[in-house]
């Protein structure tokens, strides 16, 4: 079994998947038992642009390239602007242990103004957190991960600063 999973959720809006957001940090802060890796909300803009939010407010919550992760979840024309180039290209072909049919689902899933919100974890957390994304108004869903693939996403992920909440607009490729 892997040792993390990417639990994603789809809300009907941004909006939604903020305030969901804002729900597991607290929950994160409140219960001693959780532990979130990292949380991103991620959605297609009018234009067709992907859109990843790499949320928290400090810096538990960055790590593990959950803009890289959330962008590998879904079709590699989508992914493209976030993943280019040479070795992260080539990572979101190796694959994150998501199949192309869910890749495909979840892109279609993103439309209309929808946004998912992503939260890497242990495997052993998945179940609580997709039940609490549900309970928030998500349709939740859990994906065992690659560790061979998160290691390599880690390492060949940017650096970001601990306060870097900001949105990363990339257009489609």
């Amino acid at each position: 079994m892997a040792s993390k999973q990417l639990t994603i959720a789809i809300f009907e809006s941004a909006p939604a998947a903020e305030a969901a957001v804002e729900s597991l940090k607290a929950w994160d802060d409140d219960d001693g038992d959780v532990k979130l890796k990292s949380l991103g909300i991620i959605s297609v803009d009018d234009g067709g642009k992907l859109k990843v939010d790499k949320v928290g407010r400090h810096s538990t919550y960055k790590g593990a390239g959950i803009g890289i992760l959330l962008a590998m979840a879904t079709p590699i024309g989508l992914a493209a602007g976030v993943i280019g180039g040479g070795a992260l290209g080539a990572l979101h072909h190796k694959g994150i242990g998501i199949s192309d049919e869910d890749r495909d689902r979840l892109a279609g899933e993103l439309t209309d103004g929808k946004a998912a919100v992503g939260v890497v974890s242990d495997s052993s957390q998945s179940d609580a957190i997709a039940a609490e994304l549900s309970r928030l108004g998500g349709a939740a869903e859990s994906h065992e991960l690659d560790d061979a693939a998160v290691a390599d996403v880690e390492a060949a992920a940017p650096p970001e600063p601990a306060t870097a909440d900001a949105p990363a607009e990339v257009p489609a490729g």
